[in-house]
């Protein structure tokens, strides 16, 4: 059976998308309990930090972790009891994949404004105190779809406003109902640029923006220096409230990146000079454009996430989006992330990946930009984004290379555990794979009278 896409479910009455929502059977689960000790053997190990073993070992302990990665006849660490062994040979293993750019658990049904929580909504365009992390839904119908795509972590990423808000870092394990969970609440503040957000809040111009956010970020400074008259009302009216001030705190200091979402180089360049002045630490996402200045980009090392697929000029400010704008970025020395941006399609991440390997990416930074480098961007590379002893075990075992689309995931762990790819799609899809017959089959017509009943004549 044919999923349905994000448009076609967006285009539905409400009605319609809640029956399709609600419409699947319970899922199967099926998986090895959390705690186990596993030894994943025989496979090409692609451990994302430099090291690919053609035939490596990955040995994951009871606590969750990364114990030890190297050569398939390599000396285990001690385990207390039999591990369980997963004979991947003929098959390629990877880091989980990180999505950075999506609104997974954020929005269930686009049609239905009851399963939309991506964006705090009202007047303000302020709202750096919004948290998407108090609105994520563990129990999304799309995550278990996305965990077919090799997915295992993703950041949620917050709409609205000139200052979006806060997104968070989520584990997308569950075998469980609500088992997916926050592991961190902040891990970016998100600041939307170009002429579209200007002319949402009545201003006319690019640099209004950026005007006002200049202002709020010397009310950021006055307040984080007089919080004490601050608290007493003995200063002059700020740009925001009290809450996305002290939200702000942590961009001024550079200990929390900045997302610009951006897209005309030259307004990627008035982000970085922006950034420079007030001390922000800059990812830039979007990035149609990215490539014109890419030497500027890398000169600051400032990771770049790209969509591969948006390679046609679909609006003014993205005039120079190309299919290859990820192998360029990565030849100038750009941190390059690949993201689907998306919400129900985030399995299709590494669909994206492969379309910029064809395009000229190399299968290593490939694999890079979907996994080490999300990781790094976003302060979580010391827990993620490559096979290596200590991190959290988030694994993949695929049938082939993860970027064809005839390989599948095989084998998945998150923080050790093996879960699931059952899914909702997949259950439709055995659910009406065979159906019971209703009645004897129509009586077979001879060669004759079907090509009479085409042509329209009768035979005497």
């Amino acid at each position: 059976m044919k999923a349905a896409t994000e448009t076609e479910i967006s285009s539905r009455p409400w009605w319609l998308a809640l029956i399709w929502l609600t419409g699947a059977a319970a899922i199967v689960l099926t998986a090895t309990p959390a705690g186990a000790q596993t030894v994943i053997r025989g496979g090409e190990v692609m451990t994302a930090s430099g090291d690919t073993f053609e035939e490596g070992t990955v040995v994951i302990g009871a606590d969750g972790t990364i114990k030890a990665v190297g050569q398939a006849d390599m000396d285990l660490p001690s385990m207390e009891g039999e591990p369980e062994v997963v004979d991947a040979s003929g098959k390629v293993v990877t880091p989980g994949l990180v999505d950075v750019g999506t609104r997974l658990g954020l929005a269930e049904v686009w049609a239905v404004g009851s399963t939309r929580d991506h964006d705090r909504g009202g007047q303000s365009r302020i709202r750096a105190a919004f948290r998407t992390s108090d609105a994520f839904n563990p129990d999304s119908t799309a995550i278990p779809v996305t965990r077919t795509g090799g997915v295992t972590s993703a950041v949620i990423v917050p709409a609205g406003g000139i200052v979006a808000g806060q997104s968070a870092w989520i584990d997308l394990k569950g075998n469980q109902v609500g088992h997916a969970h926050v592991t961190e609440s902040t891990v970016g503040m998100h600041i939307q640029l170009g002429p579209r957000r200007a002319r949402r809040w009545g201003l006319r111009s690019r640099a209004a923006v950026l005007e006002e956010l200049r202002e709020l970020y010397d009310n950021v400074t006055y307040f984080d220096e007089h919080r004490e008259d601050f608290n007493r009302n003995r200063i002059r009216p700020m740009e925001a409230s009290r809450l996305d001030l002290e939200a702000l705190v942590p961009t001024a200091e550079g200990e929390l990146p900045v997302v610009f979402h951006v897209n005309r180089a030259d307004e990627i360049l008035r982000a970085l000079e922006f950034s420079d002045e007030v001390g922000l630490d800059p990812i830039i996402a979007g990035g149609a454009e990215a490539w014109k200045v890419a030497d500027r980009l890398a000169e600051r090392r400032v990771p770049v996430i790209v969509n591969p697929h948006a390679n046609l000029p679909a609006r003014f400010s993205a005039l120079g989006a190309r299919a290859d704008s990820a192998a360029l970025l990565a030849e100038a020395g750009v941190p390059v992330i690949i993201s689907t941006f998306g919400t129900h399609n985030v399995r299709k991440l590494r669909q994206l990946a492969g379309n910029a390997v064809r395009a000229g990416l190399s299968h290593e930074k490939a694999i890079r930009a979907v996994t080490e480098t999300p990781a790094a961007a976003f302060g979580q590379d010391e827990g993620y984004g490559s096979l290596q002893a200590g991190k959290r075990a988030n694994v993949v075992v695929w049938s082939g290379d993860p970027f064809e689309m005839s390989s599948r995931v095989d084998a998945m762990f998150i923080d050790g555990e093996s879960v699931t790819t059952n899914n909702r799609h997949r259950e439709l899809m055995e659910r009406y794979r065979t159906l019971d017959r209703r009645g004897e089959p129509a009586d077979q017509r001879s060669d004759d009278e079907s090509a009479d009943s085409t042509s329209g004549s009768t035979s005497e």
